[in-house]
């Protein structure tokens, strides 16, 4: 997947939201404006090209607040689906936040 190309598709406003992702988001205090700073300012740590229905992959940003981001995403190439979005913690992933634990 191509952040760049992932870029421009958010500048023409072309992302998906699901009623699902609105209300994680809620709960978790992350804003759109989050979840889209992430992406146009952050870095795809895993690609996940296999996923159904569209490849996907996870971006590590910052939130306009300064606070690390995590952003699961699908792209089918015209539209962006935000998947999930979440503060990640060291439970799963290396104090960098960025490479994931050995299971």
């Amino acid at each position: 997947m191509d952040i760049e190309k992932i870029r421009e598709v958010c500048t023409l406003r072309k992302i998906k939201w699901s009623v699902h992702v609105a209300a994680r988001m809620a709960e978790r205090d992350i804003k759109r404006s989050d979840v889209i700073n992430c992406i146009m300012n952050g870095e795809i740590i895993e690609h996940y090209i296999n996923d159904y229905p569209y490849p996907s992959c996870l971006i590590f940003g910052y939130t306009l607040r300064n606070r690390v981001i995590h952003v699961v995403l699908g792209y089918d190439g015209e539209n962006v689906y935000i998947v999930t979005a979440y503060y990640p913690n060291t439970d799963k992933f290396e104090a960098d936040l960025k490479t994931r634990k050995e299971q």
